[in-house]
């Protein structure tokens, strides 16, 4: 992949025409939408830097592609030690705070992502065109990743000669094996659906390397599935499964966006139960696409805006709403259950259905109906189901096994293609029926099904593995897992302090990461220290609106539950821990607050829900967590020391430090 638009070593662009710099960059760009503006932009920035390199050498890059945001650097300059991120803003005057972080994000970005920037000394330059001259001070902010400084049109050079000054002494960077080396972007899955959303693919924006599962050879595989579908008029259903944070939403996410062909026929949509996901994601595209008309001088709506994501995400029950009004077949050939463990079972699927219908005749589970809808069509469909193992957190939730009943008695025609994990982990079927199913229905299985590197803690594959052991009280091998794989490159502390675990967090947050505090949604007993886990948040504003909201989880007020962020991440997180969860004579125990006091929880489901409510909860942050584990109270009955204690020790046994 050509990752700018133009480039060359500095010698050959100061010779070489203005014009002909300026048409093979504007060559790479879609003309329909070069605005005047722009195009002017690159002429006046290749004039300023022509003015400004003349006694350096090094090579030159034009819009640079940042993978994971989707996004160009304007500039990246290689020079001797240096690699400097710059950012234009022509005919600007003031050095804007928006374009500044701008300018960092994509340095943060290089620094976390591309290896041949890894230990290397990034500086990100703001030049505003027409600004005054500053005294810049180098500090550095992460690694070598500095603050980002500033220039006017007049003084780069100057500028560019300082900081190498400041630097000399470190080894000159090898141009070739920088330009040459690989890019690991890890997009959170707001950044992925916006790329995706914009028609970037897949390959642009995830993972290629061989440490991780290639999104690609999933999305490949189902793409495959789909044409042999449509080909041969058979309808089909494929089971996806991975850790959590491999990427099974951005996989089907870009199944959806591939595979919306209006002109074929291919109407595609990606459904979710999972309403936070939903009203988040919806969200963020309708913003982005407000955002992107605006810089090409469209203008749209907020409303309009809206209107035309909903086509492309939609709430699961929405759609099986519509389809109970309308017995025709949908127009979707091609659907995507999201986190499908979620859907309901027959008997919660039939409680709602009497109680909020009307339906007193409906019995049957979610996963059969939606598979009814989809049999509506005579031709072909293909259904694909994203199952996340020991993600089921709510009463009624089916899990995987329900999705696969329903073709023991029905839908003889339908060919099923399921992932390898689902006969190795026993977080998937429990039933051994379920797998009789799949040996009588001559289902096909296909490793490229599952997704086993998490990609969301990309500074630590082993973290749902941890987490599996911390769940299964298994402190030895989580000792060990931590020890090996966690402690140097991903970081967790534990604290008895809020206050210490919101500092904690504020100083590792920098740039657009993202921060927040994140509970159970049965640890009513963090009430007394401001966690109230039963006043609701509103995830579109708590996941995407900046550090100046109250209302975000920047400002670390508002605590989000497991309800709020499965499906979503944040880059750093404190998981705040009460006594649902505790640990205590060696072992978990399971409890649940009623009334004035804990109860024991008796029932294997109801256990299950809240050991996987945690396991969400372990599993949100990106880059690293801070664990808080309140003081217990003596004269208070429902908070003894001993449900807090004891998890407290066990996460010092097995070597997270108390900071």
């Amino acid at each position: 992949m050509n990752r700018a638009y133009y480039s060359a070593l500095i010698s050959g662009f100061i010779k070489e025409d203005l014009d002909s710099i300026h048409g093979k960059i504007s060559g790479q760009y879609d003309l329909n939408k070069l605005a005047i503006q722009q195009s002017n932009a690159w002429k006046n920035q290749t004039i300023i830097l022509k003015n400004s390199l003349k006694n350096f050498t090094g090579k030159i890059y034009f819009e640079f592609t940042i993978p994971r945001m989707g996004k160009r650097v304007d500039n990246i300059l290689i020079i001797g030690n240096c690699i400097f991120i710059i950012e234009f803003k022509i005919g600007s005057s003031v050095y804007d705070n928006y374009a500044k972080e701008q300018a960092f994000n994509y340095g943060l970005d290089m620094n976390n992502f591309h290896e041949g920037s890894h230990n290397k000394i990034i500086i990100p330059i703001l030049v505003a065109e027409n600004a005054a001259t500053v005294q810049n001070i180098f500090s550095r902010s992460y690694d070598n990743l500095y603050d980002t400084i500033y220039s006017n049109a007049s003084d780069l050079a100057s500028v560019i000669s300082e900081a190498l000054l400041h630097f000399d002494g470190a080894p000159s960077i090898d141009i070739e094996l920088w330009e040459h080396s690989i890019y690991k972007p890890t997009p959170t899955i707001i950044e992925a659906a916006t790329a995706l959303y914009k028609k970037h693919n897949v390959e642009e924006i995830s993972r290629s390397d061989a440490g991780a599962e290639n999104l690609s050879v999933t999305s490949e595989c189902i793409s495959q599935i789909i044409d042999f579908s449509k080909t041969n008029n058979k309808k089909s259903i494929c089971f996806i499964t991975g850790v959590p944070g491999a990427g099974k939403t951005l996989a089907g996410l870009n199944i959806a966006n591939l595979r919306s062909n209006y002109e074929q026929e291919e109407h595609a949509v990606f459904l979710s139960g999972n309403g936070p996901l939903v009203d988040v994601l919806r969200e963020a595209l309708a913003r982005d696409k407000v955002k992107t008309a605006k810089e090409e001088n469209v203008s749209i709506t907020k409303f309009m805006a809206s209107s035309h994501v909903k086509s492309f995400i939609q709430n699961i029950h929405h759609f099986r709403d519509a389809s109970l009004r309308d017995v025709g077949a949908p127009i979707e050939k091609v659907t995507i259950f999201d986190e499908a463990q979620r859907a309901w079972t027959k008997e919660q699927a039939s409680s709602f259905m009497k109680r909020n219908k009307g339906m007193a005749d409906f019995n049957k589970s979610e996963p059969e109906f939606l598979i009814e809808v989809m049999d509506r069509h005579q031709d072909w469909c293909t259904i694909v189901c994203l199952i996340g193992g020991g993600q089921e957190i709510n009463t009624g939730e089916a899990g995987l096994e329900e999705w696969i009943r329903p073709f023991a008695e029905h839908f003889k025609d339908w060919n099923i293609y399921y992932s390898s994990e689902i006969t190795n982990d026993g977080n998937y079927i429990r039933n051994p029926s379920t797998l009789h199913i799949l040996k009588q229905k001559g289902a096909m299985e296909k490793p490229e099904l599952h997704l086993s590197v998490s990609l969301r803690s990309f500074r630590s594959a082993q973290l749902s593995n941890f987490v599996q052991e911390i769940i299964n009280n298994n402190p030895t091998e989580a000792a060990n897992i931590y020890l090996n794989f966690i402690k140097e490159s991903y970081p967790i502390a534990i604290t008895r302090n809020l206050e210490t675990a919101r500092n904690w967090l504020k100083s590792k947050t920098i740039g657009s990461e993202r921060m927040g505090i994140v509970a159970s949604s049965g640890a009513i007993r963090l009430r007394p220290f401001g966690l109230n886990v039963k006043a609701k948040i509103d995830a579109p504003i708590w996941f995407l609106n900046d550090k100046d909201d109250i209302r975000s989880s920047f400002f670390l007020e508002e605590v989000a539950t497991e309800f709020d962020i499965q499906g979503l991440e944040l880059d750093w997180t404190c998981v705040a821990w009460d006594g649902d969860l505790h640990y205590h004579n060696n072992q978990w125990n399971y409890k649940k607050f009623k009334g004035t006091k804990w109860q024991n929880i008796s029932s294997p489901e109801i256990i299950k829900y809240l050991i996987n409510s945690y396991r969400v909860l372990l599993t949100r942050a990106r880059q690293g967590m801070i664990i808080y584990i309140p003081e217990g109270n003596p004269e208070d009955i429902t908070r003894p020391p001993f449900i807090y204690d004891g998890t407290f020790e066990f996460f010092k046994s097995i070597g997270i430090e108390d900071v």
